[in-house]
């Protein structure tokens, strides 16, 4: 279980936004992040890899707390079993695919789970090339296997199909669903594709103007109902 209870103020495209966030998300879930630019998503993943701190809250994750400002405690990112999947995938570009993944290893963690990893993702005939040799869908492959082999318990994802043609974009979707399931992941992605949403997620999340909205399954978020029993479209989808 991740318990979320965070504030922040931020700036926001429109000026200043308190971003004020109440959430419980159930373990070996996979949980997107859904809403306009600017609605505090990004910052929120952040929060919770330990790379932003909120003014005030805390986060408890699988009932060990990582943050809680009353009692002044605030783990290091690098104390938090965090796996993160920026937009662009920052890889050594002096590395190859398989140093780049083994940098990612803990003092004595096994090195085996660099081989499972690179099967996983199907990176073997790739695992001796540079990064500047690899494609936008190769690259953010292996920064999605980078980011499993500290086997994190919590795996956040921001936006890591937004530069990826459609064909790529499922192949990747595929490769996260297949970790997910088989390393037993909490999984928070954030997306603006709802076709993917749908695909892909147990549950969203609808931020706006910094604030919670709704946490629903994906089917209820895009297919809400009126008062007649009818389909109606979802704001936010229309927005887009």
């Amino acid at each position: 279980m991740i318990e979320l209870d965070v504030s922040k103020k931020l700036r926001s495209p429109y000026g200043e936004m308190l971003l004020r966030v109440q959430a419980e998300i159930e373990s070996e879930r996979l949980v997107v992040l859904y809403g306009k630019s600017g609605a505090g998503k990004t910052s929120l993943l952040r929060m919770l890899a330990g790379l932003l701190r909120p003014d005030s809250g805390r986060i408890i994750v699988n009932g060990f707390p990582w943050l809680n400002t009353s009692k002044k405690i605030n783990l290091p990112a690098r104390k938090r079993k965090t796996g993160f999947v920026f937009q662009e995938p920052s890889l050594f570009p002096n590395m190859t695919v398989k140093e780049n993944l083994a940098f990612a290893l803990n003092r004595g963690q096994d090195k085996k789970i660099i081989d499972e990893l690179i099967g996983i993702t199907e990176l073997g005939q790739l695992e001796n090339c540079r990064p500047q040799k690899l494609s936008g869908g190769q690259k953010q492959r292996v920064a999605l296997a980078r980011a499993l082999v500290c086997k994190p318990d919590l795996l956040l994802l921001d936006e890591p199909f937004s530069a990826l043609d459609s064909e790529t974009r499922e192949k990747l979707q595929a490769y996260i669903l297949q970790v997910h399931q088989q390393y037993h992941l909490s999984t928070i992605i954030v997306s603006h594709d709802t076709a993917e949403i749908l695909k892909i997620a147990d549950e969203v999340i609808v931020l706006d103007n910094g604030k919670v909205t709704r946490q629903d399954p994906p089917s209820a978020v895009f297919t809400p109902r009126n008062l007649n029993g009818n389909p109606c479209p979802c704001p936010f989808v229309l927005s887009l």
